[in-house]
């Protein structure tokens, strides 16, 4: 390797092979540094400046000033100036400063004059005016003791009031209100209720996605009904009766059968034919007095009979005559020839 070097006769800066040959500044900082260096004394160009003249990008100029920052060679400073403006100063030195040197150095140059810093105004601000002091000595806020008056009138968050004979009694009977009554329901109810519950996915596509985890809350609803005296098959046509005929989806099966099953129907009166029935108004459908009433089932089970055969789920038919089987239940009863 050969150099060829010819000493500049004017227009030159001596530099120390420290700075041109540091290994933890890069190309950017050290062009930056030097830039700065070869200005003349009483030059205020500030390092943004310089950074647009050398082609310095932003980001490549933010983290050169920062390098030139942690090493010592730059330090700057946010000051007011006179009218109130206020100044970055900065002061680039050839070799590195504490934080301790430079404070000394640039607290000897005033803001806005030369001397080995440049300034850099930045945005303005008013001069504070006049400032018209308050009447009386300065006192200092109270930070303890309780308000003069009670704020418990303001306030919806009382505090618990002592407990008294009074107020112990009216626990207790809160206490035996919230109490869970004890379930009067017999246990084979239970079992035909859970039973029921378990069939009623299997009536419609609509209770397909029934969740299992309200299966417990349906058992009670319906064993109520059980209790009342509904048989299963007024229970499973009242069900079938409040779905949508129209065919649109439900959305909450669970919570549509909580609320048919809520409200116990009561039981239609049987008749026992001792006497003549006195004249009524026919009920809802065109039944008969003497027929007991059964609830109207939707337009599209019209005409339907619940199987009276061996089925897993209950079956429903239309029968042609006054059939109790359904098809496959007549299909199967007959003897083969």
């Amino acid at each position: 390797m050969y150099r060829h070097h010819i000493a500049p006769p004017r227009a030159f800066t001596q530099l120390s092979h420290e700075i041109i040959r540091h290994p933890r500044l890069t190309s950017d900082a050290v062009r930056l540094l030097t830039w700065q260096l070869s200005l003349p004394q009483g030059a205020h160009e500030p390092l943004s400046r310089t950074a647009e003249r050398a082609h310095i990008g932003g980001s490549a100029f933010t983290r050169a000033k920062r390098q030139l920052k942690d090493e010592g060679f730059v330090h700057e400073r946010r000051v007011q100036g006179p009218c109130g403006l206020w100044a970055t100063q900065q002061l680039v030195s050839s070799t590195p400063l504490s934080a301790a040197e430079a404070a000394k150095l640039l607290a000897q140059t005033p803001v806005g004059a030369a001397g080995g810093t440049t300034t850099e105004r930045v945005s303005p601000q008013l001069a504070p005016g006049p400032r018209i002091p308050a009447v009386g000595e300065p006192t200092t806020p109270p930070t303890d003791g309780h308000p003069k008056k009670d704020s418990w009138e303001n306030t919806s968050h009382r505090p618990p009031e002592p407990p008294g004979p009074a107020t112990e009694t009216a626990t207790e009977t809160a206490t035996a209100e919230a109490e869970p009554q004890p379930d009067t329901t017999a246990p084979p109810l239970l079992e035909e209720a859970r039973a029921l519950v378990s069939a009623y996915p299997r009536l419609s596509p609509a209770l397909r996605h029934t969740p299992r985890a309200m299966h417990a809350e349906l058992t009670t609803l319906t064993a109520r009904w059980l209790a009342a005296g509904h048989p299963p098959t007024a229970v499973r046509l009242h069900i079938l009766r409040g779905l949508p005929d129209d065919g649109s989806t439900v959305h909450r099966p669970g919570g549509l059968l909580r609320y048919l099953l809520r409200d116990v129907a009561p039981v239609p009166p049987v008749p026992t034919g001792t006497g003549p029935a006195p004249e009524a108004a026919p009920p809802p459908g065109g039944a008969s007095p003497e027929q007991p009433f059964e609830p109207r089932l939707s337009p599209r089970l019209a005409g339907a009979r619940e199987c009276a055969g061996d089925h897993i789920q209950p079956a429903l038919f239309r029968p042609i005559t006054d059939e109790a089987l359904c098809r496959d239940c007549t299909a199967r009863s007959v003897p083969p020839r």
